[in-house]
């Protein structure tokens, strides 16, 4: 089993579509105007409107509720990439903070209130773990 990809549920996927794409620089492929998708080398956020979710299951998901969940990218560094966020993210959760764990870790919310943790490994051990 591989795990390939996470998808969001939006009421607004332009909006949210737009916004990744400029928060990550990756360039989303739409499938269709309901369903579009931003591939990395190692997984892909998938963006799906609420008109996508009776195709599952009616009620299954709702847009803008997430509580539990933090959309992680692994980046280059995270002071650069936060300095270019400021002015366009508007809800940032923390600053730049080292992590006891070893990563460097920027957290903010989406425009729906999604947490998305961008990090970077900076201890020998981090970077052993993510190194590509």
């Amino acid at each position: 089993m591989d795990f390939v990809s996470i998808r969001i549920i939006t009421g607004d996927i332009a909006r949210l579509v737009e916004f990744y794409e400029k928060a990550t620089g990756v360039q989303a492929a739409w499938s269709t105007e309901d369903f579009a998708e931003l591939k990395t080398s190692s997984a892909t956020l998938a963006i799906g409107s609420t008109r996508t979710v009776p195709l599952f299951a009616p009620g299954a998901a709702r847009p803008a509720d997430n509580h539990s969940v933090i959309i992680e990218f692994l980046v280059d560094d995270v002071d650069r990439v936060h300095g270019n966020l400021t002015g366009f993210v508007a809800d940032f959760v923390n600053e730049p903070t080292t992590m006891p764990w070893g990563n460097r870790s920027l957290l903010f919310r989406d425009p729906d209130g999604n947490l998305v943790n961008f990090f970077a490994p900076v201890t020998p051990a981090a970077i052993a773990k993510f190194a590509r």
